[in-house]
Order: structure tokens, then sequence, then C-alpha cells
């Protein structure tokens, strides 16, 4: 289930004094399965470029394809492709408006043809599958804490069974443990359905952590598209651009510069940690020989 943008460009305001190029000559192909990072900082072309994914908004020029298949095409069912791609954006609030917790996720699947019996069975499974708990399932969705609007509003997404999901920092305004506990049920997600995941973070530790393909925006443009390791090599670079690598990688240099033979491209406390180690060991066998 692949997406695929061919030279994509997209222009808010054409031919007008307020003019700007949110996306310059996009090349990208999502293959199914991987799990996604997307970063760049405030006005990079990030949230445009998502919202291209699910054809919530049209190029003005170029070409996106979901499995082959313009979707932009006269008669492409653009509403299935959204049931299949599915968005969550940054801001639960704007998808929650039901009475109820459990009667606001089963909006999707019934919107597909399901019955509310049926529509009840998948709500449920992908409300636990997101870590809220049973009790709160009638609730209304706006006595709910940030954390689980936001649980939630992924649960009313994944209730649809998309074979793509988008998230568009979803752990924003949530404090660590909460931020934690999301993207741990993300990753548990993309192991478990085996769907493809599309992250978008300001936070560099997250996307280092969680994700197997990074890729850097600015102005528009794609400035970087690699594994997190070889983009993070790139520090320096991405400073100019008004990014950062994760904290660790600093930390790494900062070692190796003074002397300790450390892997100055861990991303993760994990593969410092043990690299680390392994330079402490070996120079205190050099002390010893």
């Amino acid at each position: 289930m692949s997406i695929k943008l061919e030279n994509v460009m997209y222009t808010y305001s054409p031919g007008t004094a307020y003019e700007i190029h949110a996306l310059k000559n996009i090349n990208l192909d999502i293959p199914d399965g991987q799990f996604i990072g997307i970063i760049g900082h405030t006005g990079s072309g990030k949230s445009t470029l998502i919202q291209h994914f699910n054809a919530l908004v049209k190029p003005t020029s170029g070409t996106i394809t979901y499995n082959g298949d313009d979707v932009w095409a006269d008669k492409y069912d653009r509403r299935a492709l959204r049931s299949e791609v599915g968005l969550v954006f940054q801001y639960p609030e704007h998808q929650l408006f039901e009475n109820d917790v459990l009667s606001d996720v089963c909006f999707g699947p019934m919107n597909q043809g399901l019955s509310r019996a049926e529509a009840e069975k998948e709500a449920r499974r992908a409300l636990l599958q997101v870590g809220f708990k049973e009790e709160n399932f009638s609730k209304s969705p706006f006595e709910l804490s940030g954390g689980q609007k936001k649980r939630v509003a992924i649960a009313g997404v994944l209730a649809m069974n998309p074979k793509i999901l988008i998230l568009d920092e979803p752990t924003a305004g949530l404090d660590p443990k909460g931020r934690d506990d999301i993207l741990d049920q993300i990753a548990e997600l993309h192991k478990m359905r085996g769907i493809t995941i599309i992250l978008v973070s300001h936070s560099m530790e997250d996307v280092a952590k969680y994700v197997d393909r990074l890729i850097v925006m600015n102005h528009g443009e794609v400035a970087y598209d690699n594994t997190p390791k070889e983009v993070f090599k790139h520090y320096e670079e991405l400073e100019k651009i008004g990014l950062a690598a994760p904290q660790i990688t600093y930390i790494m240099h900062a070692l190796k510069d003074n002397g300790l033979p450390v892997d100055a491209d861990a991303t993760t406390v994990a593969e410092a940690a043990e690299s680390i180690l392994k330079a402490l060991k070996e120079k205190g066998g050099q002390k010893h020989a």
C-alpha cells in the first residue's frame, strides 16, 4: 500500500501578494510497513505535506498515487482513501464531537458501513490498543485529560483499520510520562498491526528512538531522507536550518573530542550507554596492559 509523490508543488494564494510556495518539487515513496518520522522547523511544510498523503489538499502541480492510482483522477474515491490513510490532527478537539467516547470512536467505522454492533467491536479494540481504560468509555470526550483525548482521537482513526496512520505531533502538550506512554503504544501498534506509521514531531529524541526513516523538511523541500543515524550525522547542518540532533549526539561528540573512543553516531540512550561502557572497558584494559 504505497504512496508516491512525484514533483509535487503546493502554493498558497497563487497569483496574489500573499503567494507562498509551501512545497517545492517533492519526490517521495512511502512503502508498506515503515515507521517514518517527519521533522522540520515551524513553516517548513510538514503539515502541508502530510495533508497531501490522504488528499485533504490538492497539489498545485505534480502527481500523487496510492497503490499506483492517481488520487486526483476524476473518478477516484478519495473518501475510501481517507479510510485507508488515516490522519490524526495535532489538536484532538478537532476530531471529537459525540456525547460519549465509545460513540465517538464508532463514528468512523459506521461511516464505512458497519452496523453499530460491528463498529463497537472495532471501537473497543482500538481504544484498548491505545491504552484507554474501559471504565471511561461512557464519559464525554470533553471531560478527558489532554492525554486521554489524544488516545481517543488515535482510536477513532484506528477503528477504521487504516493501512497508513499519520500522527501530527501526537505528544504535544503532554508530560514526559504521557509522551512516552503514547509513543510506546504507537510503536506497539506498528508491530502488532504491521501498518505504516508517519509521525510528525518536534522531538529529536522521539524520532531517534522510534522511527526507521527520517524525512527533514526545510522551506518546503526535503533536506534529508535517511535513517535517523545517518541524518543526525549532519547535526551541524541541521542547526543551520533551525533544528538540532538528540542531546545524546552532542554528549557523545564531546566525549569523543575528550579522548574517549565512543561511537559519536549513537542516537539513543541505549546505544550511547552500550558504547560508553565498551569504551571505558577498552580504556581500563589499556591501562592494565
